[in-house]
């Protein structure tokens, strides 16, 4: 199977700045091509992304005034793989699975970029890897020993992290329960059939007085100053903190559901109605139900466990998972009791044991 794996690089300022000038050629190479293609798009033609790479390739070696493009220490692939991603965002939109792309703004991240080695495979392990032209870095933690074909660097809220895809094969299955029903929540990240219970961290309201603190402050220097810079800095990384806090929370609930569970149930939640309800929408986002889907379906994978959705309409909270009488529950109640063989349990729980009933 095709895993992938991100993490943090251990870099020194003379690598900082290396990278900045990667993403900074990525993503003036993308806006470049984005602008020509509107330009050539209102003439009536249709071009694809090889012809832009091919038009931009002429045109750098024709403009002197583009020569930094060819800076020593500058990997060339970047060029490439910015034309590959620009032709991604317009099929994209033509698909309707996504809006019009839109130019690439310094002042949001330093960006990304891919890099390869024309295709051959690069072997990686431990805490240093050989990029194509920019040499050794190091990471934080050690990688798996494996190969893979390209790298993308990516910069967020100050720091620079690597991220690869490489194939593994398929493990024996861990699990030691047979099946499992998974109900999702708000006030509790998960509750299992089994009765464990994954807590919700709750990032948004932890870091919620100190984000809007920071923004005041933000919004009160002037805009492209140093001190303004400085600021906005430590507002992404108390975003990047928050989005940290919720995302341990959902590798640790997934990865120990996986591992021990050969059959999950989950019920399938319409995420997007319930973030139309602008009293549940934080909530619903701080809860993260959709990443958490997709790690128990990647993971379930990698695991070799399997994964099965119950009908969005199946009423896992309103049946009995006694005697299976339906009645109405109020979101407001957090206990069932039943009215027609009088058990009472938590609601979370009542669902989760009523998924897992779709298995056996």
């Amino acid at each position: 199977m095709l895993l992938s794996i991100k993490t943090q690089l251990k870099l020194n300022s003379r690598e900082r700045v290396l990278m900045s000038k990667h993403a900074g050629i990525a993503r003036f190479t993308y806006n470049w091509g984005l602008a020509t293609w509107q330009s050539l798009y209102k003439d009536g033609y249709k071009p694809n992304h090889r012809f832009l790479r091919r038009f931009f390739n002429n045109y750098v070696k024709k403009n002197p005034d583009l020569s930094w493009l060819k800076e020593k220490g500058i990997c060339q692939k970047i060029t490439e793989f910015a034309f590959e991603h620009l032709g991604d965002a317009d099929q994209r939109f033509f698909k309707g699975l996504a809006d019009y792309p839109n130019f690439k703004k310094r002042s949001k991240s330093l960006g990304s970029f891919t890099i390869n080695s024309s295709g051959r495979a690069v072997s990686v392990g431990g805490t240093r890897v050989k990029l194509p032209t920019i040499g050794w870095v190091r990471t934080y933690e050690g990688l798996p020993h494996t190969s893979t074909t390209k790298f993308t660097i990516s910069e967020r809220a100050g720091n620079w992290y690597i991220s690869f895809a490489f194939e593994q094969e398929l493990p024996k299955p861990l699990a030691t329960i047979p099946v499992v029903g998974v109900d999702l929540g708000i006030k509790a990240l998960a509750t299992l059939s089994t009765g464990v219970v994954f807590s919700n961290p709750k990032a948004r309201d932890k870091m919620k007085k100190k984000l809007a603190k920071q923004s005041r402050q933000l919004s009160n220097k002037t805009r492209g100053s140093k001190r303004y810079l400085q600021q906005k800095l430590r507002v992404a990384k108390t975003h990047k903190r928050t989005s940290d806090m919720r995302l341990d929370a959902t590798h640790k609930a997934t990865t120990t559901i996986s591992k021990n569970h050969a059959k999950i149930v989950v019920e399938s939640l319409n995420v997007k109605g319930m973030m139309a309800n602008h009293k549940l929408a934080g909530a619903v986002g701080d809860a993260n139900f959709y990443e958490f889907r997709r790690q128990l379906e990647y993971k379930s994978q990698k695991f070799g466990s399997e994964i099965l959705f119950a009908h969005p309409f199946y009423p896992s909270t309103k049946t009995c998972s006694s005697c299976g009488h339906v009645q109405d529950m109020p979101l407001a109640v957090r206990i069932f009791d039943c009215q027609s063989c009088k058990i009472s349990l938590d609601r979370d729980w009542n669902a989760a044991k009523n998924l897992e009933k779709l298995l056996v």
